[in-house]
């Protein structure tokens, strides 16, 4: 199922049911009176946050959700039942905009519910209008429609690894490595189209579509995905060592990560200022060990926490995996 990250909707809370006309009609007592009873009220329209960044797939053929209608008053005074609140469950890191007011709500935790529209009051039955003057009123009311709108939800995953680098940096593949993930592997750049999410040991790692020098403007696949890792506790920045200048490739990256900040106006709550591992992958197409310790010394000038990892070679899975829970641990 194709993963799905932004969507439009129609929403609506529920009508109040209709007020209602009648009369007691029993047998010992001639001169009954009005006895119509009011209607019920409209159901509400609500969100809920749940930790499943796949939910808005379920919705992907049907844009229009509406919660229940009020029911119409009865005899003998019955009051219509209220109708079925509708709830609308949404991944954590959802914002919710009203296109017509330009309100939003944002989902920060999971099982958090927020009412978006009030569903509309019940009318009143002829029971209601009896006075001193009027013993015997026909007169009922409608019930009101409930609130409507047009909503757009953007999904902003949370997670507490995300990968990042240039396509065929080796994100996927490490992803399918150590997770539990099934992530498109390709020889080609932009195999991946979609953030994939992979669980290591009850953390979330995402990989993001691969970014290009302009990413940060639109370019490849743009602001959509830098957005997916606002939120991400900390990064893994992967290298290839089929570049040909690693450090520029590597700078290149950060430089839009910077220049987003600067656009979204995220300060030091930013994406370059999030901690970060460097991982220089596909040391297997190096020949020379002596050429690996140099780009080692070269990239600790910029970062503590630097690994060299070959998917070809278990050992060194198996021994990033300990450390990578180590700091994963440590981040929490």
């Amino acid at each position: 199922m194709a993963f799905i990250d932004e969507m439009t909707i129609e929403a609506a809370a529920g009508r109040g049911g209709d007020g209602v006309v009648r009369w007691r009609q029993e047998k010992f007592i001639p001169k009954g009176g009005p006895a119509g009873g009011d209607g019920g009220r409209g159901g509400d329209f609500y969100v809920s946050a749940l930790r499943d960044a796949h939910i808005l797939s379920r919705y992907k053929s049907r844009k229009k959700f509406s919660a229940g209608r009020g029911e119409d008053g009865g005899n003998k005074s019955l009051h219509g039942k209220n109708g079925e609140d509708f709830v609308l469950e949404l991944p954590v890191g959802s914002t919710i905009t009203n296109l017509e007011t330009d309100e939003k709500w944002t989902l920060l935790s999971e099982g958090e519910k927020i009412m978006l529209l009030r569903g509309g009051y019940g009318g009143f039955g002829n029971e209601h209008f009896k006075s001193s003057t009027n013993t015997t009123p026909i007169e009922s009311r409608e019930g009101k429609n409930g609130d409507r709108g047009s909503f757009k939800i953007e999904l902003e995953l949370f997670a507490d690894l995300g990968l990042v680098g240039l396509p065929n940096a080796g994100k996927s593949s490490l992803l399918n490595a150590i997770t539990n993930a099934r992530a498109l592997v390709g020889d080609y750049a932009f195999t991946t189209l979609d953030p994939n999410l992979g669980d290591f040991y009850g953390y979330i790692i995402a990989d993001i579509p691969g970014l290009i020098e302009g990413a940060s403007e639109g370019k490849g696949l743009g602001v959509k995905f830098l957005r997916h890792i606002k939120r991400t506790k900390m990064l893994a920045h992967l290298v290839s060592f089929e570049n040909s200048n690693m450090l520029k490739s590597y700078k290149e990256i950060r430089k839009e990560l910077s220049k987003y900040d600067k656009i979204s106006n995220l300060g030091k709550e930013g994406l370059s200022a999030k901690e970060e591992i460097i991982i220089l992958t596909k040391t297997d197409v190096v020949v020379d060990p002596k050429v690996i310790k140099k780009k080692i010394q070269d990239f600790k000038k910029v970062s503590k926490k630097v690994f060299v990892l070959s998917l070809f070679d278990d050992k060194m899975i198996k021994d990033f995996t300990k450390e990578l829970t180590k700091i994963l641990k440590s981040t929490k």
